[in-house]
């Protein structure tokens, strides 16, 4: 792709064109643009109430199916029992089964106990008892059929969740700091921030056919606890000389098989002014983004091409209508972002995140969890981007028996640093994309490690994802070990496996940037191998690490030598 661009209302003439609305009009270059113009997204609801519930799988137009549903947070899941080895080789209407994921949008992590329980209901009565904590705050659940849709949005919808464009191509879910508004050391609460986008934009016509996903996230905490980086945009809080406590705005980042992290524009955004910072970015993205090769269609592919110059220039004169002020960078991290463990709220209660294994918990798990926070004292939480839960309010003599209670769900508040640092996407359980098994390899895993690093003195937590594809719903390339899911040839036999990532992450309390992984040329290992490969890499780790100078696992993997990785 070209680095330079003309001014952004000209095509170029040496190139295809894009399919850039504002710049080659708004004629559909593909299949899929073409019925996201026909009929939008947003329009399929009332067909799922009154049309496709009442006449089932068997009675849903397939555009709606593979397209449309996508804005309500429905996909259909894989069939059971089609190995990995076949994903690439079957149509979709091969691989799935007449049963959906449902995703359930929850903007900033924030949930009470009553709408827990409502999720925890559904799942039990609709879902199988599955639950999932995604990384990127939401709610998944598993073996929803169509017909039970209008009931299940009936509940949502009365305790204030849904699942409007929680997937397709639109605004998706708003990622928030887990501990805004409670966290004694916080910069700002973002909440009102949050609630202004969501509520103004999402379901909003003008923005429900974007050219693909659109990422955000919003944090207050000096921790940086969103994963900005990693967003289509992003605003961190800073301290601004001049202006006070505001944001910094990041845009462009994405992972997937093309990875880049986001950049700084370098302006200050005032909280008063971070909703139209964000539609004009939105609107951007919309107006200028890629969209004849879907490949290509994500933000980050026209940030590279603009520059943030470039970028911000459109942004304040096309969009906003005015120069928005420089700004600083926010100071690099000096907390942990996934906030484990017992901390003191500003009101002089407490906070307790706790991790399940992987993300993975149940309808029942969630209903005692309810029961368990109001019994002390509580009626809310929060959900985080690294697949855990902040239980909040808690009063400080109540602490210990919170703690010993969530124990008993297998939430814990004081987990090994493996499993608080281990996440996995769906996998081939449920995933029509993924080609091999996740949570139950990761949850075996972390399960063995704890006995085998037992013996050990791990300097941090170790973050370990795993993915089942070469996609990166489970951010392989920012983790000290990625995990990502392909067919792998071990001793001559083909074998679900994982190519391996060494050495990424975001800004933390351990590194002041963010960086991506390391490949290692032949580095593979089998999918029943991951723990046999983490004990050897920690250990060798362990055994060479400059420990004078605090070094790292991920500083460490970036200047070892491969056979040191192998």
């Amino acid at each position: 792709m070209s680095e330079t661009v003309q001014s952004p209302g000209t095509r170029r003439a040496s190139s295809k064109p894009n399919g850039q609305w504002k710049i080659d009009g708004t004629t559909p270059l593909n299949a899929n643009e073409e019925w996201k113009q026909e009929d939008g997204g947003l329009a399929v609801r009332e067909r799922i109430e009154n049309v496709y519930a009442e006449g089932g799988f068997a009675s849903i137009d397939k555009t709606d199916l593979h397209g449309r549903f996508r804005w309500w947070g429905l996909y259909t899941q894989r069939k059971p029992g089609i190995d990995g080895g076949r994903t690439a080789t079957l149509e979709p209407h091969e691989l799935e089964d007449e049963y959906f994921m449902l995703r359930v949008r929850i903007d900033g992590g924030q949930l009470t106990t009553e709408q827990l329980r409502v999720i925890a209901g559904i799942s039990e009565e609709f879902g199988r008892d599955t639950a999932d904590l995604t990384d990127r705050q939401n709610i998944q659940l598993h073996w929803i059929q169509v017909e039970a849709m209008p009931e299940i949005w009936r509940r949502l919808e009365g305790v204030g969740l849904g699942t409007t464009e929680a997937c397709g191509d639109v605004p998706r879910v708003v990622l928030g700091s887990p501990v805004a508004g409670i966290a004694a050391d916080e910069l700002i609460d973002p909440t009102p921030q949050i609630d202004e986008i969501t509520s103004r934009f999402i379901g909003d016509e003008s923005l429900a056919n974007l050219p693909r996903k659109f990422k955000s996230a919003i944090t207050g905490h000096p921790s940086q606890d969103v994963v900005h980086e990693i967003n289509d945009v992003a605003f961190v809080a800073v301290e601004h000389p001049e202006h006070g406590i505001g944001y910094d705005l990041w845009v462009g980042g994405g992972l997937s098989t093309a990875p880049r992290l986001a950049e700084r524009l370098g302006v200050f955004v005032a909280p008063e002014r971070v909703a139209e910072a964000w539609h004009g970015v939105a609107q951007i993205f919309r107006d200028y983004g890629y969209r004849r090769l879907r490949n290509k269609a994500r933000l980050k592919f026209l940030l590279a091409e603009w520059g943030p110059a470039r970028f911000r220039e459109v942004l304040e004169t096309e969009y906003l209508g005015y120069a928005l002020p420089d700004g600083p960078a926010a100071p690099a991290p000096l907390t942990a972002g996934d906030h484990v463990g017992v901390h003191r709220q500003k009101d002089g209660r407490f906070y307790v995140g706790v991790t399940p294994i992987v993300g993975r918990v149940s309808g029942p798990i969630l209903s005692r969890l309810a029961d368990l926070i109001e019994a002390h004292g509580s009626t809310r939480l929060r959900t985080t981007p690294h697949q855990k839960l902040v239980i909040l309010d808690i009063p400080e003599d109540k602490v210990e028996s919170l703690i010993a209670g969530l124990d008993e769900l297998g939430l814990s508040a004081r987990p090994s640093l493996i499993r608080r640092g281990t996440i996995a996407c769906t996998g081939i359980e449920f995933c029509k994309l993924a080609i091999v098994e996740t949570k139950a390899n990761a949850t075996a895993a972390v399960l063995d490690l704890e006995e085998r690093l037992a013996d050990l003195d791990l300097p941090h937590p170790l973050s370990l994802h795993v993915n089942g594809c070469p996609n990166s719903c489970a951010r392989i390339q920012t983790a000290d070990i990625g995990l990502k899911g392909q067919l792998v040839t071990i001793d001559g036999e083909q074998v679900p496996g994982y190519q391996v990532h060494l050495g990424g992450g975001l800004a933390s309390q351990d590194r002041d940037e963010a960086g991506l992984g390391r490949t290692v040329r032949g580095l593979k290992v089998a999918a029943d191998g991951i723990a046999d490969y983490t004990e050897r890499v920690v250990r060798r780790f362990l055994a060479e690490r400059d420990a004078a100078t605090d070094e790292t696992f991920a500083q460490w993997a970036h200047r070892a030598e491969e056979e040191a990785l192998q």
